[in-house]
């Protein structure tokens, strides 16, 4: 691997859903015609690009693996402006990799969001909610009210909302998509 772009960033992505989702990743990984070793050389050199001391800020390190985004639109959330950046994820053509960044850059959270325009699922039970299926969004939206929890590791996200019938239940995200019910 002498480049890093979007499919060594899918590899990324994939290398921290495998610890929920081993069958999908597999499976995902074979469509990228990539190793297990491809997998894990992508993420530690996206981990050494993380980390280096010379590292440019996040915004800047996704524009120069990922490109130009797809799409970008100002966005409020409560009382805050941000940048609102979108790049397509071949893996999953429904969805897009979200990046919020305040003014100035700092990013503010980085995940898996639907698409514009593009039909999510019908979330009414608790089969609806299968891996890989539906964002955190999407999630929250059809069983508020919800409580976002602390997850397991800095790309991940929890929610715990009652499904129907009164079974309290905490989803499990990794990157903004569903891993599985705890």
């Amino acid at each position: 691997m002498n480049t890093f772009g979007p499919r060594e960033f899918q590899l990324v992505l994939l290398r921290r859903m495998a610890d929920h989702q081993p069958g999908l990743v597999e499976r995902a990984r074979h469509e990228l015609g990539a190793s297990v070793a491809d997998m894990r050389e992508a993420n530690r050199r996206w981990q050494a690009m993380v980390r280096s001391p010379r590292a440019r800020g996040s915004l800047a390190r996704y524009r120069s693996v990922l490109g130009e985004p797809e799409s970008t639109a100002r966005r409020r959330i409560g009382d805050l402006e941000c940048d609102a950046l979108l790049w397509p994820v071949p893996l999953w053509p429904d969805l897009r990799f979200e990046v919020l960044a305040a003014p100035g850059g700092a990013v503010w959270n980085e995940w898996l969001v639907r698409a514009p325009g593009a039909a999510g699922p019908e979330l009414r039970t608790e089969e609806d909610l299968r891996p890989w299926s539906c964002t955190v969004d999407e999630v929250a939206k059809s069983f508020a009210p919800v409580r976002p929890m602390e997850g397991t590791a800095p790309t991940r996200w929890r929610l715990a909302f009652t499904l129907p019938g009164g079974r309290p239940c905490v989803a499990e995200f990794t990157w903004g998509l569903l891993q599985r019910l705890m």
